[in-house]
């Protein structure tokens, strides 16, 4: 019998990105698969192209991701569930019976998923940016905090996790006190039975679960990278979506920290300052643009120094607004994609 997975995909004016990524999910062999849409009050086509793809739709209130995880997370059966955004593409039709296989091997593995952000070269020029950095965000790459490999180290992380090596994954071992990488987005599987035991709330945020049982039980946890790709078509070529994105992740970060189990702020301050200062600098940009062109060549290396300074101003100006008391939630619906 093929083993069960339960896909949730949080939701809200997605009629432009949702077709690709179900049709890829549609397409998976060799497991069994139900499809839940947590839907925050789409107006657009979304729901008729989840119907016709036999999607469970559930109703999303709070609107965000997160929320949508956890809405989604309470009718998922399966015996593995995954969390896959509507702008994540499968790339082959086995890839969820390889990002599970690891799961079935080890029973001590809480979740896999895969190491790396699939390229595609003829993909809009910010997809293929954040392909070759594995990073969504410029300042998880110099910081270290991102969970994607790349073409600069040829690594998944700058954080130092203890690692085993297997020929199709990487076996890691999280422990209390480590910083974690950004675990937990993008195409993440976890078992049923850890999942659904440990998430109680209304929001289920990347990587607060992993933080919260490891603080509580003083216990390590196994994770697996598996290596594969994943195709996210962040933004494709506009930069205004990557304005929105960029905004919508500082905005949403102060407005829920509060609520979050893990702090990044204590985590990673000195971070915050090598990220000021790289930015300010302009010639560290311009270097790794250069030596991610000299191991793969592509002229989308060359927008990391405009993401950065991007960053950096909607981090420093919304920073600016939370101390002076001017920082207000996201209307959603001004923010979908």
């Amino acid at each position: 019998m093929n083993p069960s997975v339960s896909i949730v995909i949080p939701v809200l004016n997605s009629e432009s990105v949702l077709p690709s990524c179900l049709k890829s999910i549609k397409k998976q062999v060799g497991v069994s698969v139900n499809i839940i849409i947590a839907d925050g009050g789409s107006t657009d086509k979304t729901i008729d192209i989840a119907k016709k793809y036999n999607c469970l739709i559930v109703k999303n209130p709070l609107k965000t991701a997160e929320a949508g995880k956890a809405v989604g997370l309470k009718y998922a059966s399966g015996e593995f569930i995954g969390f896959i955004d509507s702008d994540n593409i499968l790339p082959k039709s086995n890839w969820l019976k390889t990002v599970i296989s690891p799961l079935i091997n080890d029973k001590t593995l809480i979740g896999s998923e895969p190491w790396k952000f699939t390229y595609r070269k003829n993909s809009g020029f910010i997809e293929r940016y954040s392909s070759l950095f594995g990073a969504n965000d410029p300042y998880a790459f110099i910081t270290g905090i991102y969970d994607r490999k790349n073409y600069i180290n040829h690594q998944w992380t700058g954080l130092i996790v203890k690692t085993t090596n297997y020929p199709n994954y990487l076996k890691l071992k999280i422990t209390k006190g480590q910083s974690i990488p950004t675990i937990g987005a993008n195409g993440t599987i976890f078992r049923n039975s850890f999942i659904k035991k440990f998430s109680k709330e209304k929001y289920l945020f990347d990587i607060d679960i992993i933080s919260q049982v490891i603080q509580s039980t003083n216990q390590p946890l196994y994770f697996a990278k598996v290596k594969v790709g994943i195709i996210h078509t962040f933004c494709e070529s506009s930069i205004k979506k990557f304005i929105k994105k960029q905004q919508r992740r500082i905005i949403d970060y102060y407005h829920y920290k509060n609520l979050r189990h893990y702090n990044w702020q204590q985590a990673n301050r000195l971070g915050t300052i090598k990220f000021f200062l790289y930015t300010i600098l302009i010639i560290p940009p311009l270097i790794d643009s250069l030596r991610g062109f000299i191991q793969k060549p592509d002229f989308a290396w060359f927008f990391h120094p405009v993401a950065c300074f991007i960053t950096l101003y909607l981090y420093t100006l919304n920073t600016i607004k939370k101390r002076l008391n001017l920082l207000k939630p996201l209307d959603r619906q001004q923010w979908q994609q």
